[in-house]
């Protein structure tokens, strides 16, 4: 499989986290914690996604910031996105457990904007991650 589909896999998984959280918003109590678990989700496969595009084999880590930094090795420009990237860093573990998060809407809503922002920014760069035919679906 070419990087160009496989980095495809990643964003199509990573639309799915974002579209998860935003439909789970229309629950009540609205799960706040788990949106903003895939937020970073989202957040995560994109920038997973970009360093498979870009031949390389991302590392299984949970990390933003990290991945964020591995991004701006290959592309400069991800520094652009560092802060989104470690607003969201610590939804990837504390979030999936009974830890104490006091975790509030503003919160939530925050972890959307990151997530939005960063998908935005690795598609502007490489709109080939999205597939001629998920593209149709979308329109």
């Amino acid at each position: 499989m070419d990087n160009v589909t496989q980095a495809q896999g990643w964003q199509r998984f990573a639309a799915m986290d974002l579209d998860s959280a935003e439909y789970l918003l229309k629950m009540h109590p609205v799960p706040i914690e788990i949106i903003c678990y895939h937020c970073q989700q989202s957040a995560e496969k994109y920038l997973k996604g970009y360093l498979v595009l870009c031949g390389k084999n991302p590392p299984k880590i949970q990390d933003l910031d990290e991945l964020c930094k591995l991004c701006a090795k290959l592309f400069d420009t991800f520094k652009n996105i560092a802060d989104h990237c470690s607003d969201l860093t610590a939804y990837g573990v504390h979030s999936r457990y009974p830890m104490e998060m006091m975790l509030e809407e503003q919160d939530m809503q925050q972890a959307l904007h990151n997530a939005k922002a960063i998908r935005d920014f690795v598609l502007a760069i490489a709109p080939e991650m999205v597939s001629e035919k998920q593209d149709k679906t979308q329109s």
